[in-house]
């Protein structure tokens, strides 16, 4: 059994939120050559709102289904992101209108399906990060009705 440590809430809540903007701002770098600042905010956001999904549901909710949510968590946030940032305060960080099923140019269905497998990696990392750092539980995955432990003691 792991020794559980404390840590203070607010340094581990603004780690976590680190990695986030950290990890959004070189996957945009990487995927369309370019970021702004508020994505990096948005990133830091929407890591710690998919970390917190265990503290919302139970453990046993289906992987998969766990990132179906997080996907949906993101695309809403994204949304609003877009409307304050591109519509309300023209600094035109995206532009999703030339795509087949955008909302607005803000949202679309192909970025809203692509944050499934990046929700899967954002789930492991965060748990991995408090499994392994933060000495917090162990973490196992219903897949399917399946459950499974990636992670060695």
């Amino acid at each position: 059994m792991k020794k559980t440590k404390s840590y203070p809430k607010k340094g581990k809540t603004f780690f976590f939120f680190c990695i986030g903007f950290m990890l959004y701002i070189t996957i945009e770098v990487l995927w369309r050559r370019s970021s702004h600042w508020s994505m990096g905010l948005l990133g830091g956001l929407c890591f710690l709102l998919i970390g917190s999904l265990n503290e919302i549901f139970p453990w046993e909710m289906d992987l998969f289904l766990q990132t179906i949510v997080s996907s949906a968590v993101i695309t809403i946030l994204e949304l609003a992101a877009g409307l304050i940032l591109n519509i309300w305060m023209g600094l035109n960080v995206w532009d999703y209108s030339h795509l087949k099923g955008n909302y607005l140019g803000q949202i679309s269905v192909l970025y809203s399906l692509l944050w499934i497998p990046l929700s899967l990696v954002a789930i492991f990392l965060d748990d991995l990060l408090r499994y392994y750092l933060f000495d917090e539980e162990k973490p196992c995955y219903r897949i399917f009705g399946y459950k499974f432990c990636f992670f060695k003691s």
